[in-house]
């Protein structure tokens, strides 16, 4: 059965295809950015469930979340919120993002910033670098196991993060095959969009020591915090409930006080 991420990949794909740049180009431009901000280590910076906070204007499964959203401004109000990174979705055609997003939410702030985007090839690592990216998404479920290897490798040739997003315990060992050490375990269901509230707690206890644990999806109050804490997670990534909070700084704040309380 087709998921909604064949689709998106599918359209990806067709874009990489026709993607006719130069590499030597992307190259230059990627090492011509400014230094990569420390991702991984941002999230065990502190007590407690370190949050990344998304920056997003819509999704394929909710639509608009927000439609004036002002990137600068919301991760301030992020940071303000004690959060510990960034992400930002930069896919135009399924979340209405940019890489002007990206680079404007970075530069109000000093955290550092995943971009949130369906990366499949090098010219894709290339880009996320050029436009300032500290960590970039490499989604098992998206790419075979040679792809998957070599996007990890060249994430990390750059000093950036590659936070990787299984769905299951088969994903979680082809990640760690590629030599992930920062992990995100993604709750939604690929194909119902419904969110499996125990799915984090039984992939995570079959992660090594070591590897950072990040809890996507469905990540609503200080009770879905406190049981991600209990079973070990190091971070949590949120958008939806903060996006469209009408006070994200109060949010982010209620979701990192409840870090870590029973």
């Amino acid at each position: 059965m087709a998921t909604y991420l064949d689709e998106i990949v599918a359209h990806h794909r067709a874009r990489v295809a026709s993607d006719a740049r130069p590499t030597a180009v992307l190259e230059r431009a990627a090492h011509a950015a400014c230094s990569p901000r420390p991702f991984a280590s941002a999230l065990r910076g502190g007590a407690g469930v370190s949050l990344i906070a998304e920056i997003k204007r819509r999704s394929p499964s909710k639509g608009v979340l927000s439609p004036r959203l002002d990137p600068a401004a919301l991760a301030r109000a992020y940071a303000a919120g004690g959060a510990a990174c960034l992400s930002v979705l930069t896919d135009e055609a399924y979340f209405s993002g940019s890489p002007e997003d990206l680079e404007t939410a970075r530069a109000a702030v000093t955290l550092p910033v995943l971009r949130k985007d369906f990366t499949l090839c090098e010219r894709d690592v290339l880009d996320a670098r050029a436009m300032g990216a500290d960590a970039v998404l490499l989604i098992v479920a998206a790419l075979d196991d040679g792809e998957l290897a070599r996007l990890h490798g060249l994430v990390e040739s750059l000093a950036m993060t590659a936070l990787v997003e299984v769905h299951d315990e088969v994903e979680l060992g082809r990640a760690l095959d590629a030599g992930a050490t920062v992990v995100g375990v993604n709750q939604r269901d690929l194909h119902t969009f419904s969110v499996d509230p125990d799915r984090a707690a039984r992939v995570a206890a079959a992660m090594p020591g070591g590897v950072v644990k990040v809890a996507e999806s469905g990540i609503r109050d200080r009770d879905d915090v406190d049981r991600l804490a209990r079973s070990g997670f190091d971070a949590m990534l949120v958008g939806e409930v903060l996006v469209t909070s009408g006070d994200p700084a109060t949010a982010a704040l209620e979701l990192v006080g409840g870090a870590g309380c029973s």
